[in-house]
């Protein structure tokens, strides 16, 4: 039997401690991510309850996107520090006890603390950045496209179970049953932070040699322009993504169809989106990469400003909703593994956290602006017209904005390395 040509190339197989961190993000990206993006079937449920009214509803929401934001950069900071498994505790419990909460407020102040801080700020803390540079960490250079696109992939899983979920218990025992539901099974995901506990990424430095500090690696990061343009592209994305979680199900009580549409819309793009992100995974490959992954991003944005123009002018149905929902799934998160990919490729797993973090910010700044202005434009019009534009002007400009960015950096690279 020959040996190997390549003398690392036993190293880079996937074993099955890694196997095991995957699932361990996996699952908690599923669970954490399964309970936020159903909580759009409850907002006609809450303004019933409260009569707070849908703008000061969707606040509450928009502020919790731009909360989730906010708290990654500072939990991925944390992470890289002392490793993953403490922040993903905290917030696995965050989660739970903010989402456990909503059906006990009954002002504004008291839902934007349940939905805006705790359970966003633990979605946070649990979420992209600290799985991401956890994963990233401990798979080769060569394979964390496609481990990114499971880890991405399980956030999707968990959208297309818990919407369903939800809406079924909703149906056959209240709101307050449904949403106590998803606060119990946030909880599967305690294990995932002892699986994930790591270490941080000055563990493994050598003595005597200097490492980058996080105020370093950050300036370096905001002086390059490429970067900027990848965290202005993401912002776009987080404007689709948090306007369709939080209104979708709006959305097609305006077009009359039956509540469960809504329900099964997210669902499909819960479940399209499982397979965008295993084909991105695919795309960005494992011997240097298929395509460039600014590329395949200007092809997914310019794919969403394609869809919504079709969607806007075409008569809306049952079949009409699930499609569109689908064609939506396989772009909703397929943005992450290359923006996760593209960071890590710019400065090295190090400080993948902090600097994955910065760029979630402007996600969740533009989720904030898609949550909220749904619910605004609703109000003020009568439908989501205005948004639907918004999203179609906004996704030309990404694929746009992605075409300059410089993807090869030899000398970043081999730093890295």
């Amino acid at each position: 039997m020959s040996e190997p040509t390549n003398p690392g190339q036993a190293q880079t197989r996937i074993g099955p401690a890694v196997w095991l961190v995957l699932l361990a993000a996996g699952g908690t990206f599923a669970l954490t991510m399964g309970a936020r993006q159903s909580m759009g079937l409850f907002l006609s449920a809450i303004n019933s309850s409260t009569g707070l009214g849908l703008a000061s509803i969707s606040l509450a929401f928009a502020f919790g996107q731009l909360w989730w934001g906010l708290t990654q950069p500072f939990a991925g900071m944390v992470a890289d520090r002392i490793g993953p498994g403490r922040v993903l505790l905290l917030g696995v419990l965050l989660v739970a006890t903010g989402t456990a909460l909503i059906p006990l407020m009954h002002s504004t102040g008291g839902l934007i603390l349940a939905i805006g801080v705790l359970s966003a700020g633990g979605a946070g803390m649990a979420g992209p950045s600290v799985l991401m540079a956890a994963t990233t960490r401990l798979v080769p250079a060569e394979k964390r496209g496609m481990a990114t696109g499971i880890v991405n992939a399980g956030g999707s899983f968990g959208q297309f179970v818990f919407a369903p979920i939800a809406q079924g218990i909703t149906a056959a025992a209240g709101w307050v049953a449904g949403i106590q539901t998803l606060a119990a099974l946030t909880l599967l995901a305690l294990p995932a932070a002892w699986v994930l506990r790591g270490r941080g990424h000055s563990a493994g430095a050598l003595p005597g040699t200097k490492t980058e500090t996080t105020r370093e690696a950050v300036r370096r990061a905001l002086a390059d322009r490429s970067y900027r343009l990848l965290a202005a592209g993401f912002f776009v994305c987080g404007f689709h993504v948090a306007f369709l979680a939080t209104h979708l199900p709006g959305v097609v009580a305006s077009c009359q169809l039956p509540p469960e549409v809504g329900a099964w819309s997210l669902a499909m793009i819960g479940l399209f989106n499982i397979v965008g992100s295993f084909g991105i995974g695919w795309a960005i490959g494992f011997q240097g990469g298929r395509w460039p992954m600014k590329r395949l991003l200007t092809a997914i944005y310019a794919t969403r400003a394609l869809a919504v123009l079709v969607f806007v002018l075409v008569p809306k149905s049952t079949p009409v909703m699930l499609v569109f929902a689908a064609v939506m799934g396989l772009t909703f998160l397929s943005t992450v593994p290359p923006t996760a990919g593209l960071v890590a490729r710019f400065f090295g797993p190090a400080h993948m956290g902090t600097l994955f973090g910065l760029v979630m910010v402007t996600h969740q700044i533009g989720g904030f602006l898609g949550a909220y202005l749904g619910g605004k434009a609703f109000e003020a019009s009568g439908n989501y017209n205005w948004m639907w534009y918004a999203d179609i002007v906004l996704a030309i400009a990404a694929a746009l904005l992605h075409w300059p960015i410089r993807e090869q950096r030899p000398v970043a690279a081999a730093q890295a390395a």
